[in-house]
């Protein structure tokens, strides 16, 4: 397939031909009610406007406030950085007639306002163990991109994957929720090779039997370009998750041919461009499920369904990072795509569907 997508020099997923606008997504005049009381059959969007993340609160701020349409209310409510503070805003909301939160974006402020009130809370964090009866794991999850990237991996006959991550939550994470799906994929996972030493990465794999016809790297930290120059020249095929989806990667040499899950292009680069041109600063994955979570909120607002049971209807939503299906145990189904890096440009090989 051709050249489908060019990433801008900041950030990710700018496609070289414009947009008019969000095609099928919310207008961009503004979220209506925001600021507003929120009544009945309306929301609130928890977000830590003040505290150490706050300039994090005001960059999803900034796209919530991007769409919405007719007959919404969202409230914006400061979360602050603490759980204390988090819960005082969603008592808040909830006394006020919120019938679901978005938000918050941390675990321990979900774990606290989930226990505090009486509706569905959607958080923004991809912490699956948050998932309940009523607490949805908004986040895009390790499992997500691993679903995608191994989909299209075992579609390709690429049976046996290594995962290689540097120490720390994400690589325990990422390994963990990758063995299920690689499972039911028919694909043969190792054991994880943890270590933040590029050099040790082909000893460990030949260690472990040889090196796979894949490799899995989840994260993309400062080890990222190490471990694929590290690879360079074998015979394996080089996966990663969406957190690729910061980095510019098309001039990366060592990276050429890679694959990795990333949100739908074609509706996160109008949205990216249409933030960007708003704000005037690049948007990320985050900033897209803040978009999301108050176009759902907008989407149940107009048939009055703002309840888990609309939130876990039979039909599928679809935000500008894809469509997603919320489950009855809290967790998402989310369809990704799988992009190729290029020489120079990113292309779109694959998706998941729900």
């Amino acid at each position: 397939m051709s050249a489908l997508l060019r990433p801008s020099r900041r950030r990710f997923l700018l496609t070289a031909s414009g947009f008019a606008g969000l095609a099928g997504c919310a207008s961009l005049e503004g979220l209506g009610e925001i600021g507003g009381s929120a009544g009945p059959g309306q929301s609130a969007i928890l977000l830590p406007l003040t505290g150490e993340q706050a300039q994090l609160g005001r960059t999803l701020e900034a796209a919530v406030r991007l769409g919405g349409g007719p007959g919404i209310g969202i409230e914006i409510r400061d979360s602050g950085s603490s759980p204390d503070t988090a819960v005082l805003a969603a008592k808040a909301a909830e006394a006020a007639g919120a019938r679901i939160l978005i938000g918050p974006v941390f675990s321990a402020q979900t774990r606290a306002v989930a226990a505090a009130v009486n509706i569905p809370v959607v958080t923004l964090s991809n912490d699956t163990t948050l998932a309940g009866r009523d607490t949805f794991v908004f986040g895009v999850t390790p499992a997500q991109s691993a679903r995608a990237v191994l989909a299209l991996a075992a579609q390709r006959n690429i049976r046996e994957v290594a995962i290689v991550a540097p120490p720390g939550a994400l690589g325990a994470r990422s390994a963990a929720e990758a063995a299920p799906v690689a499972q039911a994929l028919g694909i043969t996972l190792r054991a994880p090779v943890i270590t933040d030493t590029p050099g040790a990465v082909i000893a460990e794999l030949e260690a472990g039997g040889g090196i796979p016809a894949g490799v899995y790297l989840p994260s993309a930290g400062a080890s990222l370009i190490p471990f694929a120059e590290a690879l360079a020249g074998r015979e394996t095929q080089i996966l990663g998750s969406t957190q690729w989806a910061a980095r510019d990667l098309e001039a990366v040499r060592a990276l050429r041919g890679a694959w990795f899950a990333a949100p739908d292009p074609l509706r996160f680069a109008a949205f990216t461009r249409a933030y960007e041109e708003q704000t005037g600063q690049p948007a990320g994955i985050i900033a897209g499920l803040a978009y999301d979570g108050a176009e759902l909120m907008r989407v149940l607002g107009q048939t009055g369904r703002q309840s888990r049971r609309g939130l876990t209807r039979k039909e599928s939503f679809t935000g500008v990072l894809g469509p997603y299906r919320f489950l009855a145990s809290g967790l998402v189904e989310r369809g990704l795509a799988v992009l190729e890096v290029g020489a120079g440009d990113i292309n779109l090989i694959g998706s998941t569907s729900i």
